[in-house]
């Protein structure tokens, strides 16, 4: 065959292979995910109720705005080209009865502890990112358990059923629960954190009454005294600057129920652009687990629809050549901050399959973040 046909034979699988991609994201929609398989869905005896729900979900405010879910891939960005340090930290499953002041100010004390120890020893800045304020799902292995020699349906989390086990049946209204509560905790966060509660120049507040260890207490108690040394003198020659007197702070959760996370996705305009775009508005930062990565799955669907940056869970059952067709799909552009593998391979396993994975993403050419999974 002439080689120059073969090439025009390339280049039009190429062309094909773009064009059916376009056409795909064109077809998005945030509903679109209804036309794959659900894994984890939760089934509700009353479809009627559901939609009420999921309408009066839709109708309510955006509780996170594109500048931040913007500014927060901007910081990703540097995050994956090596210029800061991720840490994201929170609870495994929240409970509703977390939203109190003590709960939500120990959390951020945690990990605005941690934030510091971590710039000041490496000396790059951090993005923090709360694992709070809508992780009240739940993914389970089986649908149900038996409790007491009964089987019973498994607790899905606060915002599909109840712990007891009289309560286990799906309620759509805990999903008006999940977001009056996330909406709660988020505007406390963001009013202690204007209100003077991430200064710097003030760290011994940060610490925790119930500190057990006291030899970390002590250590973190010597890199809090040295930091307040430096910024009294920084003050006192003039150099004192805002920056160190409030913090970004990014809300993550897992995107399990996708009927809520429909519910509050938004078409709104970039913020520099003015571009009309989808975004998730329920939080800044929400991630696909690792029982609901499937290829063609509905949550891979959703994901790869949306703005906000996105975490992929990363365990010992993923393939390379999988995580590399999942960061094609939910990233064909290859944008830099907008995909966080979170990795969960566990202590024994880390050596066997960390490698693997690093290698196929450097491989197919993506630039993504990496953060470990903490609790």
């Amino acid at each position: 065959m002439d080689p120059s046909k073969l090439v025009d034979i390339f280049n039009q699988v190429e062309l094909d292979i773009s064009k059916q991609a376009t056409d795909s994201k064109a077809e998005w929609s945030p509903s679109s995910w209804r036309n794959k398989k659900v894994t984890q869905d939760v089934i509700y005896e009353d479809k009627e109720e559901l939609d009420q729900v999921l309408a009066k979900l839709h109708h309510l405010p955006p509780m996170t705005s594109p500048r931040e879910i913007k500014n927060l891939r901007e910081q990703l960005s540097d995050v994956a080209l090596g210029k800061s340090f991720l840490l994201q930290g929170g609870d495994c499953a929240e409970l509703f009865e977390y939203c109190n002041k003590e709960h939500i100010e120990n959390k951020i004390k945690i990990i605005l502890q941690m934030s510091l120890i971590l710039t000041w020893g490496a000396r790059i800045p951090v993005v923090r990112i709360a694992r709070m304020a809508g992780q009240y799902a739940k993914p389970r292995s089986k649908p149900t358990e038996m409790v007491d020699g009964e089987e019973v349906l498994s607790f899905r989390g606060d915002n599909v059923n109840g712990f007891d086990p009289s309560d286990r049946k799906p309620d759509p209204q805990r999903l008006l629960g999940a977001y009056f509560h996330s909406a709660a905790s988020m505007n406390y966060v963001r009013s202690i954190l204007h209100s003077g509660f991430a200064d710097l120049h003030d760290t011994s507040a940060w610490d925790l009454h119930h500190f057990r260890d006291s030899q970390t207490r002590e250590e973190y108690q010597t890199i809090a005294n040295r930091l307040s040394d430096a910024l009294n003198y920084m003050k006192v020659v003039g150099a004192d600057v805002p920056q160190i007197r409030n913090i970004d702070l990014f809300t993550s959760h897992e995107g399990l129920v996708l009927p809520y996370e429909e519910a509050l996705t938004r078409q709104l305009p970039d913020p520099d652009t003015h571009e009309m775009k989808w975004y998730n508005t329920s939080a800044h930062f929400i991630w696909i687990g690792d029982r609901t990565r499937q290829i063609d799955g509905a949550h891979v669907e959703y994901f790869s629809g949306i703005e906000n940056p996105i975490g992929i869970k990363c365990g010992p059952s993923m393939e390379p050549q999988e995580l590399t067709r999942l960061l094609d799909i939910v990233n064909p552009k290859k944008e830099i901050g907008k995909v966080t593998l979170i990795t969960r391979y566990g202590c024994n396993l880390v050596d066997q399959f960390l490698p693997g994975h690093i290698k196929a993403v450097q491989e197919s050419g993506h630039v993504v973040d990496y953060t470990n999974k903490l609790v």
